[in-house]
């Protein structure tokens, strides 16, 4: 396995625009309550999830199909001829590949693999991906806050169930250097929990769910423009809201 972290002097967002000091919403900042207890106990927390696909679904297991099959739909709108190409797709807070396997690696040729825990990169590549692990080009094991994506190289960056364990700052800088590792017509797709109103915070898993509004906002602040936000249809009541955003 190839652990790989890739840095750019030149793509540091402190030497972009001022606005990314701009302090965000204070409210969030209160919920998280310290930057570094914030990511330490999503640490703690994935430390003792199983890899295995109950373990990235938690006690909702029996949404998994319906999900994939809402990202598939959902992906098929921005890829193709005059759209983003099928060369390479990334996947950040990939887990085992839940979404790697069942949404992305039926469409592009090669992909790579981002996620904090070893554990789950090792049972991808080892056991979960079986043979499509060939067309993994590398895993990267950090946090999305410490990783910079190579530049120009994905038609495709995925991100689900992952912006929520970062801060509004690290979000909106990650968006940010995702841009620039954009090939022509590549789109970031961001699938993510959204809080009916303001933000929520869990402090089991250390996560934080913001209004789909306020994702707007700090995907305007990342310099990146919207092309569609679709409703993940099909799931309880008593699961909040997941909203799917394509943006480049």
């Amino acid at each position: 396995m190839t652990k790989c972290f890739l840095t750019d002097p030149d793509s540091s967002p402190s030497s972009c625009s001022p606005v990314r000091t701009v302090k965000l919403f204070p409210v969030t900042c209160e919920y998280i309550k310290g930057e570094k207890q914030f990511y330490y106990r999503a640490q703690q927390f994935y430390e003792d999830v199983p890899a295995s696909e109950e373990g990235m679904m938690g006690d909702f297991m029996e949404i998994s199909n319906v999900d994939l099959e809402g990202s598939r739909q959902f992906l098929k709108r921005f890829v193709g001829p005059g759209k983003a190409g099928t060369h390479c797709a990334l996947d950040c807070g990939c887990g085992i590949g839940r979404v790697s396997k069942g949404v992305l690696l039926p469409v592009f040729e090669k992909m790579e693999m981002a996620d904090m825990m070893e554990h789950f990169l090792l049972h991808a590549h080892e056991e979960y991906l079986g043979d499509d692990a060939d067309r993994i080009e590398t895993y990267y094991c950090y946090n999305l806050q410490e990783f910079t994506p190579p530049k120009n190289k994905y038609d495709v960056i995925w991100m689900q169930w992952v912006a929520c364990h970062l801060t509004d700052k690290d979000l909106m800088n990650f968006l940010f250097r995702c841009k620039k590792s954009l090939r022509p017509n590549g789109v970031i797709i961001m699938k993510d929990n959204m809080a009916r109103q303001g933000c929520k915070l869990d402090p089991i898993d250390s996560s934080i769910s913001r209004h789909l509004d306020i994702m707007r906002v700090i995907i305007a602040k990342a310099g990146l423009e919207i092309l569609a936000v679709e409703k993940q249809e099909g799931l309880p009541e008593v699961i909040m809201p997941v909203w799917m955003i394509a943006m480049k």
